[in-house]
């Protein structure tokens, strides 16, 4: 364990900022999902602003959130059509 006190604090911030990027991309997870079941085009620009947010935020990789931008696309436009 850790002696100094600002190693204790960086174990904390660390701790705290591991659970909001989990909670962040869970809750991306299940907006890609419900809008995989829905087809809403308003849904849709919602889901790409958030993989947008969590590509900026660097906790996901940009090469991944261009992935699944463009597999919610495919799969979008092709229901719609």
């Amino acid at each position: 364990m850790a002696n100094h006190l600002s190693s204790l604090k960086r174990i904390r911030q660390n701790h705290a900022r591991r659970l909001h990027n989990k909670y962040v991309y869970k809750s991306t997870k299940t907006a890609i999902k419900k809008l995989l079941v829905d087809k809403n085009q308003k849904q849709y620009s919602t889901v790409i602003s958030m993989i947008d947010k969590l590509a900026k935020k660097n906790i996901i990789h940009m090469n991944k959130a261009a992935r699944l931008k463009k597999k919610l696309s495919k799969k979008l436009l092709y229901k719609l059509i």
